[in-house]
């Protein structure tokens, strides 16, 4: 039987549309695998239509913004269809097995990536990375190819040079990185010199490297995929904005992951196991790999069009992922230092 959280931890509004593919948002078909994903079907769609295929089940899928469909899950509790939570984000994952909302995975699945990207108890696993980077123009930034800390970007000369994405997820765990590595007052701290900057505000990530590619700014603040990703369409050559993975040690060198997690009380406990297996199988690795510039989480794996470091030779900083959880105090702080 399902639990019911006593009470949702994610403050999040509920009101964003969740749409459907292979079968009817009002209700699932008793037979149906429902996936709830936070990774956009533009995304994920194709390599769920074999996942299909993989598990042998009919498979629903429904999707919408991981921190939405995390609260979503918390107010359903034991009344929800779904049976597996495939998320952009560790934060959201973390939520749910805080709640006791993810059933523990076999180690047939778990053992499959490094423990790092695992959750502790098995409620979780990864199934793709991403790491955190500066975008830099070279002709007007180019002492960036050298930097090792995000601290280096609070130079005063980059005032009203520096690009980034308020709204964007990948920004808030960057923010929550921050928090858990200098404690909320440390991270205070930054975001106040930062805002200080008079940064430019960008609606996504790609604008803001488009914007470092056109020197309208001299740094952007992105995911490592956006670059290899825009070098794919138009050419290295032809791409004029370059990227720094920053030291190990440093928040700003964030490697974030999309994951999943089978949903506790699920009665497709087996097919949903099946599934998880299946995105951490070859042909869904190399799907990522080459589709997407993500990295891949299962070894021996690599991208056929994207000339990525392996991860396991990535410098980056390293926290429990689970924390990535506490989103709603990092829009709080935010909203204090006028990042929104």
């Amino acid at each position: 039987m399902r639990t019911r959280p006593l009470v949702p931890v994610l403050v999040v509004a509920l009101g964003a549309t969740l749409s459907a593919c292979g079968g009817d948002a009002g209700g699932a078909d008793g037979d149906a695998l429902v996936i709830y994903s936070g990774r956009s079907e533009a995304l994920v769609g194709p390599i769920l239509d074999r996942l299909e295929e993989a598990v042998d089940v009919p498979v629903e899928v429904r999707y919408g913004a991981s921190s939405t469909l995390a609260a979503q899950l918390l107010e359903e509790g034991d009344a929800t269809e779904a049976d597996v939570f495939f998320s952009q984000d560790a934060g959201a994952l973390g939520a749910l097995a805080k709640e006791g909302m993810l059933e523990p995975l076999p180690e047939s699945v778990t053992s499959l990536v490094p423990e790092d990207y695992t959750d502790d108890e098995g409620r979780w696993v990864a199934t793709t990375a991403r790491a955190r980077v500066l975008s830099y123009d070279p002709a007007q930034a180019p002492e960036v190819a050298e930097f090792s800390e995000i601290d280096q970007i609070l130079d005063p000369k980059y005032s009203g040079e520096i690009g980034y994405a308020p709204t964007n997820a990948s920004f808030h765990a960057f923010v929550t990185a921050l928090r858990i590595d200098r404690g909320d007052d440390g991270a205070r701290q930054w975001l106040e010199a930062f805002a200080a900057l008079d940064p430019e505000a960008f609606e996504n990530n790609t604008a803001v490297l488009e914007a470092t590619d056109g020197g309208e700014v001299s740094i952007g603040l992105i995911n490592h995929y956006y670059w290899y990703r825009l070098a794919d369409e138009v050419g290295a050559e032809n791409v004029n904005a370059q990227i720094r993975f920053l030291d190990s040690d440093d928040p700003g060198a964030l490697v974030n992951v999309a994951g999943a997690g089978v949903i506790a009380g699920s009665d497709q406990a087996e097919a949903a196991n099946a599934a998880i297996e299946y995105l951490l199988s070859e042909d869904a690795q190399k799907y990522f790999a080459d589709e997407t510039a993500e990295y891949p989480v299962v070894e021996g794996v690599s991208s056929t069009t994207f000339d990525l470091e392996p991860l396991a030779e990535l410098d980056s900083h390293q926290i429990d992922l689970n924390e990535l959880d506490s989103l709603d105090e990092t829009l709080a702080l935010l909203g204090e230092v006028g990042l929104t």
